[in-house]
């Protein structure tokens, strides 16, 4: 079932950045040969008798596609077909190419409105507390020995609760224990799950008291507020200009340090992290949690996707616009026989490193 909802998420995306070409083109009077969800054989299909716009759900539902007249036709065959996309002006042409990331935009920031209207937002409570948490375990240590890791959060010792909104409470319970005493008798959660463990403090010389062998960090704690119709718009957009601006940097980060290479994530990849997010969000907090994963793994995809085909690279929207700018500025387009060629190259490429990502993908699952 959760697979089954990652890979509707995927669709409603496609669908919805597709859908942004195909209602520019018909706003602009630009005949589209075929709007198709998904790849491979076709599943169903119809035409419009008024159009001539052929309509089709095919197998593989990891993508889709809104195609024009004469559209890559590197042969040239079709240049003097009326139909042909490149005939119409360059400015029309831009407008539909834009208008499928700019969709994606639209829905992530209609959808996040719609959640934070629904939800709140979750703001600091008025009084600064915290809930104390292992940041990190050191190799040697009665920490280690006892099973405690990193993100374990400390709910209570020797029956005392350690979640009492300060990091003293658990910091003081650890350093005054003393020898001859019982070992500290800690319950853990640990990723929603309960675990038991006891744990016996040693001597630091270097702090001049008892310590456990941990780095603590705390949680800030939160709380949940209404922010009314105007308020879920401004906080939306902030939402989604915060989600843009993270995805720039690590897209930044990627290209010029390599980092994050491991972290990319091909259509098996992603339909993997969806699932199981939202999976355990329904585990931990019913389905409204499930719900509002959903929501929010959408809005963060679907920037994604838009900024992603704004990118100049060849067969995406970002190299179409590319082309359509150069014709701007030149006043006579880049002929069309060369400039589908670029797209073709680059739809080639783009599709030998989906292969790749989803081989490696599909290794991941197995390990």
């Amino acid at each position: 079932m959760y697979i089954i909802l990652a890979i509707l998420l995927l669709a409603i995306l496609i669908v919805v950045h597709e859908f942004g070409h195909f209602a520019a083109a018909r706003l602009m009077r630009i005949d589209v040969r075929e709007f198709a969800v998904g790849f491979g054989p076709k599943l169903i299909g119809w035409k419009s008798r008024k159009h001539e716009t052929t309509f089709a759900i095919r197998a593989v539902p990891m993508g889709g596609y809104c195609s024009f007249y004469g559209e890559d036709d590197a042969t040239g065959e079709s240049k003097d077909d009326p139909r042909n996309f490149a005939r119409h002006n360059v400015w029309k042409r831009m407008f539909v190419i834009l208008m499928g990331p700019v969709m994606n935009f639209v829905l992530a920031f209609a959808v996040a409105t719609v959640l934070i209207w629904c939800t709140g937002v979750t703001v600091p409570t008025e009084k600064e507390e915290y809930d104390p948490f292992i940041q990190e375990v050191l190799a040697s240590g009665p920490a280690y020995e006892a099973g405690l890791k990193a993100g374990d959060q400390v709910v209570s010792i020797n029956g005392k609760n350690m979640l009492d909104g300060t990091m003293d409470t658990l910091l003081n319970t650890i350093s005054g224990w003393k020898e001859g005493d019982a070992p500290l008798a800690m319950t853990l959660n640990r990723g929603g799950e309960t675990v038991e463990t006891q744990v016996t403090p040693v001597w630091s010389e270097e702090s001049k008291k008892m310590q456990i062998g941990v780095y603590i960090n705390g949680y800030r704690r939160m709380k949940t507020v209404s922010v009314g119709f105007f308020g879920g718009i401004r906080e939306s957009w902030n939402m989604c200009t915060n989600a843009g601006g993270a995805i720039l940097r690590a897209l930044k980060n990627l290209v010029t340090k390599g980092e994050g290479l491991e972290d990319t994530a091909g259509p098996v990849g992603i339909v993997s992290v969806i699932s199981t997010e939202v999976k355990g969000q329904v585990q931990q907090g019913g389905a409204g949690a499930g719900a509002s994963a959903f929501a929010q793994l959408l809005v963060l995809i679907s920037i994604n996707l838009g900024l992603m085909n704004l990118l100049p690279i060849p067969g995406l929207d970002g190299s179409r616009l590319v082309f359509g700018i150069i014709e701007a500025v030149r006043g006579k387009p880049v002929p069309a026989e060369k400039e589908a060629m670029v797209h073709l190259i680059g739809m080639g490429l783009l599709l030998a490193v989906m292969v790749f990502f989803t081989f490696r993908d599909v290794m991941r699952l197995f390990q």
